[in-house]
């Protein structure tokens, strides 16, 4: 399979973050794996949640909290058991996370609201990383990778590769596209 060199300054990006500039140039499959890890995500967590929401028993992250997290020692333990100590938190988890997770599964697939999905997937993900401690192989566990996939994902605008972002983005009102008729929607779209 051949694939096709792009323009000069096509697939490159750049970014400067405290005074250093770092640049890159990405290859033509590259749309390709952005996608793929997108898609991944996605089914990953509409799988997730589903098995919460249409499991045997109602979900309750109550025994997760209370008694998995303290075992597993991190540093955010006192947190989380506020949290299982907590009626109203738990009332609110208990919905939000496997509601949660189908939203943000749905919203990748599909490729709507992108970057809001991975960041409300990256935020779940840290919570995931603090709860499930386990660095016996050192800091860098599953958690903390697909921490990373979903950051990576809303960099890359992956809801523009195959997704509604990229119409939802050139929607006209009043003659503008939306995105540029509200360029703080940059931030959720893409």
């Amino acid at each position: 399979m051949a694939t096709k060199t792009p323009l000069t300054g096509v697939n490159t990006f750049e970014s400067t973050l405290g005074g250093l500039t770092v640049r890159g140039r990405a290859h033509s499959l590259s749309a390709w794996f952005v996608l793929a890890l997108r898609l991944m995500m996605g089914f990953a967590f509409l799988n997730a949640g589903l098995s919460k929401l249409l499991g045997p028993e109602p979900f309750s992250a109550y025994g997760y909290l209370a008694f998995a997290v303290p075992e597993n020692g991190g540093p955010a333990v006192g947190a989380f058991l506020w949290m299982a100590n907590s009626a109203a938190f738990m009332a609110f988890v208990d919905v939000a996370v496997p509601f949660g997770q189908i939203a943000i599964g749905l919203g990748l697939i599909v490729g709507a609201f992108v970057r809001l999905a991975a960041f409300f997937g990256a935020s779940m993900m840290g919570m995931f990383y603090l709860a499930n401690w386990d660095v016996a192989h050192g800091l860098i566990n599953g958690d903390f990778a697909y921490l990373l996939v979903f950051l990576a994902v809303a960099a890359f605008g992956a809801g523009r590769i195959l997704g509604l972002d990229r119409y939802i983005e050139n929607y006209e009102v009043d003659g503008e596209p939306l995105v540029e008729k509200y360029p703080l929607l940059d931030y959720v779209l893409g």
